[in-house]
């Protein structure tokens, strides 16, 4: 454990309660997100894992696959499908020549960006329809807040 973290005993229970509150809404957005149908004919998993690469200049089949929380055996069918699709390629990896770097072709580029854009505009809309100003200005102050737990760790 951390030495500057506080022992479970001391973390405040609106934090504790925060943190349980957090992660439910977190995990069930995540799970709504990733099941919107695209007519992109890809599966929620390849979709992801497209999107991830989006985001990052290139990655091995076994980060892929941490990332995403699936195994390696499964990602290596979601990227072998993206790349007969011509939407990744597979590059040796420069520093060392027994992993492969996954990244996005040209044709994947704006896949990725588009399948990202629909999934934040349904998240736009959604929090438009369900929320208030007040309530949409305290989620902003909110993401800036789990944007620096994100970065502590």
């Amino acid at each position: 454990m951390n030495e500057s973290a506080p022992a479970v005993d001391d973390i405040p229970e609106d934090a504790s309660a925060a943190a349980m509150a957090t992660f439910v809404a977190i995990r069930r957005l995540t799970r709504r997100l990733r099941a919107l149908p695209g007519d992109s004919g890809l599966t929620s998993a390849q979709v992801s894992a497209l999107v991830r690469l989006g985001k990052v200049d290139s990655a091995t089949v076994g980060e892929l696959a941490g990332s995403e929380q699936v195994s390696h055996q499964a990602m290596v069918k979601v990227v072998a499908v993206l790349e007969q699709a011509g939407l990744v390629r597979r590059d040796p990896d420069p520093t060392d020549g027994r992993r492969q770097l996954i990244s996005l072709t040209e044709a994947g580029q704006p896949r990725a960006q588009g399948e990202r854009h629909a999934r934040q505009e349904w998240l736009a809309r959604a929090l438009a329809e369900h929320g208030t100003p007040e309530e949409i200005r305290a989620l902003l102050v909110a993401a800036e807040l789990l944007g620096k737990v994100a970065d502590s760790l």
